[in-house]
């Protein structure tokens, strides 16, 4: 009996892709190499940063783009089912190598209500990264760092215009 592996469903894959696309570090590497050297902010900690935001906003995405989709839940759930998971490996990991307990998910969860935080402040924002830009920076150790803030729009930009296109392609908004 041969062992057949099920086909994911299409919301399934779909989750794959999206955490895939989240854990990517290519547009991050990208980013920091084009962080001018006049930023007045740690290097590392934007670094540090920046994949946590690309997370985050591959997750925000989902609700923003597909507030009424009947499959936004599933999805949603699928999406922060993996990302806890791909936390849970890399909070062991970095425990292992540091020797310190580190909950990444946490992390995750933190920065989230942060900038969810951010935006409610300012609902009268037309555009949410021009609230999320001042919010990484911020988080970055200076909110007046106009090249941190332009690095954290850039990366939310940049995630928030592929989630859409992704979601247009796989007709689920």
């Amino acid at each position: 009996m041969e062992n057949q592996k099920k086909k994911p469903s299409r919301i399934e894959q779909a989750a794959d892709d999206l955490f895939n696309y989240a854990i990517d570090r290519a547009d991050v590497k990208w980013l920091m190499d084009r962080q001018p050297q006049e930023a007045n902010v740690k290097r590392t900690t934007v670094e540090y940063e920046l994949p946590i935001l690309k997370i985050i906003s591959v997750g925000w995405s989902l609700s923003y783009y597909l507030p009424d989709s009947p499959q936004k839940d599933e999805l949603s759930n699928l999406y922060w089912t993996a990302i806890n998971d791909f936390s849970k490996d890399l909070s062991t990991t970095t425990e292992m190598m540091i020797g310190q307990k580190i909950d990444y998910f946490d992390v995750l969860k933190e920065r989230l209500d942060m900038y969810v935080n951010a935006l409610e402040q300012q609902p009268d924002a037309q555009d949410p990264v021009a609230v999320i830009g001042p919010a990484f920076a911020g988080t970055c150790g200076n909110a007046d760092d106009i090249f941190t803030f332009m690095t954290g729009s850039k990366m939310f930009m940049a995630v928030i215009g592929r989630v859409k296109e992704y979601l247009e392609t796989i007709k689920l908004r």
